[in-house]
């Protein structure tokens, strides 16, 4: 197959979540507040693990990895949508276009692994206590953060780079930004090999951190329901409970938004559970991870009363 994206379509037309213009300011209010509390709540997870010497472990290692994903995956998609709703059209350069896809995917990938990683995390706290400095040196969390980013390269230069499309006049694509099927519906060549590869990559992606996570709960699990004191059980899955909302929230959305042809359900109808996944869930994984974690809110109280004495 040939390489790179040949088309005589210098821009594209971003159609937005909308075209009722009596809705146009709300959502333009309610996304834009959406998008400042994801940057302020992202933003302050990472200074809090940073400023925190107590936060330095494998756990929050990863949790201010995921932030900054959370963070970057929002700021690639959130400020183009924003302007389709204060201008009559949201235009987009084919090499916007491409850099914002190419970008999407990346994070979108990462992320997916990155779960995956903190999930493994647990895995080894709960079942391998002893060995888990070990385990979970400081090199070994670094080899799987950058392999967490590998796979999200590799598998965004797979879908944006090796496959070829051809564009005519066609340029509108029906959605708040340059996702994978809405652009592939624009070609006028055949997508099948396209299809094909998206789906198994994306397969791939989902099922195989998701079969990690779910081996890593099983053990969990396991080892907790041997726990004689029902408080000893209670405190143990209150640990795992942030992640695992996170997860399903997550996995959910994605799932339901990639794992189907694109034939089978309207661009329209993906929405909703797209925007749930690419903007708000990146809002609430902060929060998940915050407001039911104590040590968090020990740290975040430690540095506001030290502020508060200076």
């Amino acid at each position: 197959m040939a390489t790179g994206n040949h088309s005589i379509v210098t821009e594209f037309i971003l159609a937005g979540l909308t075209e009722k213009p009596e809705l146009q300011l709300l959502l333009f209010l309610f996304f834009l507040g959406v998008y400042v509390v994801t940057v302020m709540g992202n933003l302050g997870m990472i200074t809090l693990i940073g400023l925190s010497s107590h936060l330095h472990t494998p756990m929050y290692y990863f949790l201010s990895s995921l932030s900054f994903i959370d963070l970057c995956y929002s700021t690639v998609i959130t400020p183009k949508m924003l302007v389709k709703f204060v201008t009559e059209k949201n235009f987009i350069s084919y090499t916007e276009c491409m850099t914002q896809l190419y970008l999407f995917l990346v994070f979108a990938i990462a992320e997916i692994h990155m779960l995956a990683a903190m999930a493994y995390d647990c895995y080894v706290a709960f079942c391998n206590p002893l060995l888990y400095n070990v385990i979970m040196s400081y090199h070994i969390c670094f080899w799987l953060t950058v392999g967490v980013y590998t796979l999200g390269i590799i598998g965004s230069t797979i879908h944006t780079r090796f496959t070829e499309l051809f564009f005519s006049k066609a340029n509108v694509v029906n959605h708040y930004f340059c996702d994978l099927f809405p652009r592939l519906q624009l070609s006028c060549s055949s997508i099948y090999i396209n299809e094909l590869l998206v789906l198994g990559l994306n397969a791939f992606n989902i099922l195989t951190p998701a079969l990690t996570i779910f081996a890593s709960y099983s053990f969990i699990i396991s080892s907790i329901l041997h726990i004689r004191s029902t408080e000893g059980r209670s405190k143990a899955f209150s640990t795992c409970s942030s992640h695992i909302s996170a997860v399903t929230i997550f996995y959910g959305s994605a799932a339901f938004m990639y794992l189907q042809p694109s034939n089978v359900s309207s661009t329209d109808q993906s929405k909703v559970p797209s925007v749930f996944c690419t903007i708000i869930v990146s809002m609430l994984n902060p929060m998940i991870y915050s407001l039911r974690n104590k040590d968090v809110k020990f740290a975040l109280k430690k540095i506001l009363e030290s502020r508060a004495c200076s």
